[in-house]
């Protein structure tokens, strides 16, 4: 069962997902400049877009949670930046395998109803 945070935060790099919680971690602190704890909830990828981790930091204790999506690939941003946030309905629809990015996309002008 993946959590449903209130914010999540997309690393946009694939990473090796053999990294644990510590390795996640540092990189979320080396590379972002993030605090890991801050609250907030981090989602790394593969390079196959195939596996997710999930990074969480709460009161007591850290999880980092790894899963598939149901679809078989999941929809990533293509940003020029390290990290990407999402609302949480945005983040149920990506480990549900269906592309986020258009939810919100405008309907075509010729369409009519």
């Amino acid at each position: 069962m993946i959590p449903s945070p209130h914010q999540v935060w997309l690393v946009v790099e694939p990473i090796d997902m053999r990294a644990g919680i510590d390795g996640l971690s540092q990189r979320i602190q080396n590379t972002l400049g993030r605090s890991p704890c801050d609250g907030s909830a981090y989602a790394f990828r593969n390079r196959r877009l195939n596996r997710l981790k999930l990074l969480v930091w709460g009161w007591h204790r850290r999880v980092a949670v790894s899963s598939a999506p149901a679809s078989g690939a999941l929809i990533w941003p293509r940003a020029d930046t390290a990290v990407f946030t999402l609302s949480a309905a945005q983040w149920q629809w990506l480990v549900s395998g269906v592309d986020w990015q258009r939810l919100e996309a405008p309907a075509p002008a010729h369409w009519r109803v």
